[in-house]
């Protein structure tokens, strides 16, 4: 019951979001690099902060910390969604926002400062992934609950390491937006407060099950995007291009744009490996060293992902043709 008030609390909220987005016209305009091409509602993905908000009135006196930092990193998400903000101003407010989570976990306390600062970069770089990787309708709800489902599992099944309600939390929200966006013409678009406010709650929960299980192995929960982001901004490095501009060279909008799949196809294709990959990191689980289970997965992965140039040198000359 918690569940479906929960549920249906936010579906009103997302519809009297609409009203505002539509009274001051926070729109998401198509241009030569998107995967879209009808102006749509941006800032849906803020449905995630008011689930996050809900859960923290009921549990004050535990969350603060993570609170307050999901709150930061969503305003100044938002604030960049209706008005562009400099890189400065937002990376400035995410390494501010993920202090305090490590504070929240004592992470101060397992590493040195060389590894403090490591895990700084990692944090707001899967961040920032996961916010690239915001693209086609449908990718970051599916992805968002399938790797909340891997956690939900771990946590229930194998190690407890949170309270599982904040875990359900964050899936009803992304069930209530994909309802919303998981469409062939989409309602609304997450919005940089969406993707990066989701970001910011899955690795925070990422990083807690590392801590209490002193594996890295659950990074893996995030290896298909990951993947992506990581060997195409190594991409647009080999071609000189600013990786902060909008492009068209990730994996999906390759099959997305060039190859005209359907986005919510390949968002439940995406969503689909990785639960595959997270069933996968589950079963060998301290059956198998963390470096074997990386590469086991890894190395496909990135086996897959080249296929992308065979794909676009196929598309380049098919338009010369």
């Amino acid at each position: 019951m918690e569940y479906t008030i929960l549920g249906i609390i936010l579906m009103i909220i997302m519809l009297l979001y609409f009203k505002v987005a539509d009274r001051f016209n926070i729109i998401d305009k198509p241009n030569q690099r998107s995967s879209h091409t009808e102006i749509t509602l941006r800032g849906g993905g803020i449905i995630f902060w008011f689930s996050a908000l809900i859960y923290f009135v009921q549990h004050i006196q535990t969350n603060y910390f993570f609170f307050t930092g999901i709150t930061l990193v969503s305003l100044v998400s938002f604030w960049d969604d209706i008005q562009s903000l400099s890189n400065k101003i937002r990376i400035s407010i995410h390494f501010l926002s993920i202090t305090l989570i490590f504070i929240d976990l004592g992470l101060f306390d397992f590493f040195p400062i060389w590894g403090t600062f490591i895990v700084y970069i990692l944090t707001i770089g899967l961040i920032n992934a996961y916010n690239f990787m915001d693209g086609i309708n449908g990718i970051t709800g599916i992805y968002t609950l399938t790797v909340m489902g891997s956690l939900l599992y771990v946590n229930s099944n194998i190690q407890l390491f949170s309270d599982g309600s904040f875990i359900k939390y964050a899936m009803i929200a992304s069930l209530v937006f994909l309802f919303f966006n998981y469409r062939k013409k989409a309602k609304c678009f997450a919005g940089d407060v969406g993707s990066i406010a989701i970001a910011f709650w899955v690795i925070y929960l990422v990083l807690k099950l590392i801590l209490a299980t002193n594996s890295l192995i659950w990074l893996l929960f995030l290896a298909v995007y990951g993947v992506d982001a990581i060997c195409t901004i190594m991409h647009r490095l080999y071609l000189k291009q600013n990786i902060f501009e909008a492009h068209r060279l990730h994996f999906y909008q390759i099959l997305s744009n060039e190859y005209k799949i359907q986005h919510r196809l390949v968002a439940l294709l995406y969503g689909l490996i990785q639960a595959a990959i997270s069933l996968l990191v589950v079963s060998l689980y301290q059956k198998n060293n963390d470096l074997i289970i990386f590469i086991i997965v890894i190395l496909p992965l990135l086996i897959i992902y080249s296929f992308k140039f065979y794909l676009l040198n196929k598309s380049n000359l098919r338009l010369k043709a």
